[in-house]
C-alpha cells in the first residue's frame, strides 16, 4: 500500500480481486511463487502459464467469513471495485475445462436448465456440474430470495459505498490497533468520516485503537446497523476471525 501512488484528481483506479485468469505471479520471487501455489494451487491443473486460474470462492475455501472480508477490503480501500461475473454469488470453476475456459462457464441465474444462462440446446460452455457450485445450490435467484445470502451482503456493501463519499473518493489515513493482524484505517470526505476495522486472521481479535481527538458521542456500523457504539477517545472491540466493522464516526 505504502508504494501505491496516489490516485490523480482527474482519473481513478479500477481495483478488483486477483483471481480467475489474472491471478498471476509473474512478480513475484520462485520461492514466494511456489509458496502461493502450494497454498492456493496445489493441484497443477489449477495453474496456467504462471498464474493460478481458480475463482474467489475456490481460492478462499468458500468460505462466507473470508469471501465478505476480501469485498470489505475492495469496497473500502481507494479505487473503483469491479466484481468479476459470479463471484458476487460464490461461483466454482471447473478444472476440466481447459486453459481459461475454466473460470468462464455459464452465469448461474436460477437452477433451470442451462443455469437460465441460454435457451440453446448446446452451449458452448458447459454449466458447472461441480456438487458444491452446481446451479442447484449457487444461483442468483436463489440468493435474490435470501435476506441472509451472500449476494445480499455484498449488494448491502455496494449501497453503502454509494451512499457515503468517504468510501468512494475520501483520503485515506492508516490506524494503529496495536496487532499486524487488523487492518484499521478512516476514510473521509469533509465532515463525512469512516472507520474500517478488518480481522485478517483466522482467530478472535481484541482492539483498542485510538480514535481522532474530536470523535465525541456514539457511533454506527453500516453493515451490521448496531447502534450507540460508545467511543470515549478509545475503540475497545473484539472482532470475530475474519469479522469487518464499518463504523460511522459522530462529528465533533
Amino acid at each position: 500500500m505504502e508504494q501505491t501512488p496516489a490516485i490523480p484528481d482527474d482519473c481513478q483506479w479500477c481495483t478488483f480481486l486477483r483471481n480467475h485468469d489474472e491471478l498471476t505471479l509473474e512478480m513475484v520471487t520462485e520461492e514466494e511463487r511456489q509458496w502461493l501455489w502450494q497454498a492456493y494451487a496445489p493441484d497443477p491443473r489449477m495453474r496456467l502459464n504462471l498464474g493460478i486460474r481458480r475463482r474467489l470462492a475456490p481460492l478462499l475455501d468458500n468460505d462466507r467469513r473470508k469471501i465478505e472480508l476480501a469485498y470489505s477490503l475492495l469496497f473500502t480501500l481507494p479505487g473503483s471495485p469491479i466484481i468479476y461475473y459470479g463471484d458476487e454469488i460464490g461461483m466454482g470453476d471447473d478444472l476440466q475445462l481447459p486453459d481459461r475456459n475454466g473460470v468462464r462457464t455459464p452465469m448461474q441465474w436460477d437452477d433451470s436448465a442451462n443455469a437460465g444462462f441460454s435457451t440453446a440446446g448446446t452451449l458452448y460452455a458447459p454449466v458447472l456440474g461441480d456438487r458444491q457450485y452446481c446451479p442447484q445450490r449457487v444461483n442468483v435467484a436463489a440468493q435474490r430470495a435470501d435476506q441472509r445470502s451472500q449476494w445480499q451482503a455484498i449488494k448491502k456493501m455496494v449501497a453503502i459505498r454509494k451512499r457515503y463519499p468517504a468510501l468512494c473518493c475520501g483520503d485515506l489515513t492508516w490506524l494503529d490497533c496495536g496487532t499486524s493482524t487488523v487492518a484499521a484505517y478512516q476514510r473521509a470526505c469533509g465532515r463525512e468520516r469512516l472507520l474500517i476495522i478488518n480481522n485478517l486472521s483466522a482467530i478472535s481479535q481484541s482492539i483498542a485503537c485510538p480514535l481522532p481527538p474530536d470523535v465525541q458521542g456514539k457511533m454506527r456500523d453500516m453493515v451490521t446497523n448496531q447502534a450507540n457504539i460508545e467511543t470515549n477517545g478509545l475503540l475497545s472491540l473484539t472482532l470475530q476471525p475474519y469479522e469487518h466493522r464499518w463504523l460511522l464516526l459522530p462529528h465533533g
